[in-house]
């Protein structure tokens, strides 16, 4: 059976996406970092690793984020029928992502004793099978594209663990200012939209559209929902609590209280 030029094309942005992605990780990464910030030659061969792991990350957040925002105010099709509307740019940005999950995995278990993480492995693997019906059957393009805002918090996660590994201090200004975009970031495209995209799903729920999906593809769709968000909230909840405790120690710094025991976490 023949592809048609549009499931080839698709093809080739996963495939493109995949090898643009592992230049940036073995090429682009090392050399900008070394000019970029000095430390890079001092971490050590797994700190590399993870280093170079994580600003292919921030970039293919940005990037995907961006077309995410986009379709999102400015594809009528998608929006005006989000389970079966035309997925044509959906498609695109699912299949840049399918390509970076691809090879993150390829990574990370290649680099196993840097970066390996059950807890990442099941969520590609998990992402990667909601992605099969969006690209393959081109079903709700509207909801694969909201979860994939979620994205916007990926580079402030990043920027905590690069400050952390320079050996910034938790209580310094720029720690400091990206843990609080980092939270409200988080919460505005994780868990503000969670009534959006739930009305959304309630909308369609039990509609002769919602029915044409086949069960695979419900469950794929609102079980992997519910799971990711269950999980956001708990995120949320550490991520506030932490921004909490550092934002009430630098204050207690500047009331000119002593710490007890110069911990700030």
């Amino acid at each position: 059976m023949a592809m048609d030029p549009f499931s080839q094309l698709i093809l080739t942005i996963s495939v493109t996406s995949f090898l643009t992605f592992q230049w940036l990780f073995h090429k682009v990464s090392p050399w900008m970092s070394m000019r970029i910030s000095p430390g890079f030659l001092s971490l050590s061969d797994k700190q590399k690793v993870e280093w170079n792991s994580r600003t292919v990350s921030t970039f293919h957040a940005l990037l995907v984020g961006i077309f995410c925002l986009h379709i999102l105010f400015f594809d009528d099709a998608v929006n005006e029928d989000p389970v079966w509307g035309d997925p044509t740019l959906v498609k695109t940005n699912v299949a840049i992502t399918t390509g970076y999950l691809i090879s993150d995995l390829l990574l990370i278990f290649y680099y196993w004793k840097a970066i390996g993480d059950k807890f990442f492995v099941v969520h590609h693997l998990a992402a990667l099978y909601a992605y099969y019906y969006v690209l393959g059957e081109g079903m709700l393009p509207y909801f694969a594209n909201f979860r994939l805002l979620a994205e916007f918090s990926t580079p402030c996660v990043n920027q905590r663990w690069f400050f952390e590994v320079l050996g910034y201090p938790k209580s310094s200004r720029p720690n400091m200012a990206n843990g609080v975009a980092m939270a409200v970031v988080f919460f505005m495209v994780r868990i503000a939209v969670m009534p959006v995209y739930y009305s959304r799903m309630y909308a369609v729920y039990g509609t002769e559209a919602f029915y044409l999906v086949p069960w695979g593809g419900r469950v794929a769709w609102i079980c992997s929902s519910i799971c990711l968000d269950i999980m956001n909230i708990m995120w949320m909840h550490k991520i506030a609590r932490g921004c909490y405790k550092v934002l009430r120690s630098a204050h207690r710094n500047k009331a000119g209280t002593p710490q007890e025991n110069g911990k700030t976490d």
